[in-house]
């Protein structure tokens, strides 16, 4: 649960502390390709880690097994939302589970900034003054412009790279360079999806940064521009993503369920996450030979400084949506204190403990 940057900390937590099947180096690759590209962020990360050892296989199945689980409990929604005319209950769960979301993402990144970047003790901060520098401007950007920056990370990485690292060609020339009835299972018309494919494709391809990034891409083009979908529906969308697990992006699905049946939910996440997928295979393998480099090392860690800053302003925002009130800011405080005191408490009891609390206070109201 929580997202792109729950994902990235979930993933650093599983696969580098815990099992030790990726090295911190290469999640640090990772990462920063995964913003580098375009797509899903998480979506790109796992890929990449999956590609790691076992190359095609490995992206293959990593790629199956991340959307899948998701993508399924999004299309059962979908079945629900159909059959009951709209969710209002799943704004009365969300109200508490949001609340819990931005604690758990919270603890995430933050766990993240101290293992890429440093613990917050004065040391660190002078040791690794411009990473830190890079870290606050991007969450900075982030809070102001509400989208992540390609640019910025770019920038980051190269100056980083020119100060601790810089090739040799630089330093050479360093004087200037910088089936069923009733529920629209199998509604859908083939030129509709032709163009939920055309239209997913180039979300996919061309919208950087996190699942997050693609919520107002989506809303412009899908609310307003086709009207596929009305404000509700579409609030309804990602309030449904949010109280899956997994990558929010797999909202893409609940969507095309609406527009188009069950034909219309595969359509759209395969279009969404096949350019990622492609991207990963066709650049992992450059990626990872170059990245040994120690300028392009130097490189990786000044966009990774400048990512995980856009991650921790996005966890801004998002807090800003979910915490409206004292009950909601209560949950979230709790849920941080919960991840911080009670060790052995996992993620999805403290999301459903939420969830049952934001019904009954609405309910209650």
């Amino acid at each position: 649960f929580g997202g792109p940057v729950a994902l990235v900390g979930y993933m650093h937590r599983d696969l580098v502390e815990n099992r030790k099947w990726i090295s911190e180096e290469e999640y640090k690759e990772g990462l920063a390709l995964a913003q580098l590209a375009p797509g899903p962020l998480a979506a790109q990360l796992s890929m990449y880690l999956g590609y790691v050892h076992y190359r095609f296989i490995g992206a293959t199945l990593v790629s199956l097994a991340f959307v899948m689980p998701s993508f399924l409990m999004v299309v059962a929604i979908g079945i629900a939302y159909k059959m009951f005319g709209g969710l209002p209950w799943m704004r009365a769960v969300f109200y508490g589970v949001g609340a819990a979301v931005i604690g758990i993402i919270a603890m995430s990144s933050y766990k993240l900034t101290t293992k890429s970047i440093g613990k917050f003790r004065f040391e660190s901060i002078r040791k690794n003054w411009l990473l830190w520098l890079f870290f606050l401007i991007a969450i900075a950007v982030t809070i102001v412009t509400r989208s992540e920056q390609i640019l910025l990370f770019v920038g980051a990485g190269v100056l980083y790279m020119i100060i601790r690292a810089p090739p040799k060609w630089i330093a050479r020339n360093s004087s200037g360079l910088f089936l069923f009835a009733g529920i629209g299972f199998w509604q859908f018309e083939t030129s509709t999806l032709v163009k939920i494919a055309l239209f997913f494709t180039k979300a996919g391809a061309f919208v950087f940064g996190s699942g997050l990034a693609i919520i107002p891409f989506l809303h412009s083009s899908v609310v307003n521009e086709f009207h596929w979908l009305n404000e509700k529906q579409f609030l309804d969308a990602v309030a449904v993503a949010m109280i899956t697990p997994g990558p929010v992006v797999i909202t893409v699905g609940f969507i095309g369920y609406l527009i188009a049946g069950f034909p219309g939910a595969c359509v759209a996440a395969l279009a969404t996450f096949l350019p990622c997928y492609l991207i990963t295979l066709v650049t992992a393998p450059y990626f990872k030979k170059i990245a040994k480099n120690l300028s392009i090392k130097a490189f990786v860690d000044g966009i990774t400084a400048a990512v995980i800053g856009a991650l921790v302003g996005a966890v801004v925002i998002i807090g800003i949506r979910s915490i409206i009130d004292i009950p909601t800011a209560l949950i979230a405080i709790a849920s941080v204190l919960a991840l911080i005191f009670l060790k052995k408490i996992k993620e999805p009891y403290i999301i459903i403990l939420s969830a049952i609390i934001g019904l009954t206070l609405k309910l209650l109201v």
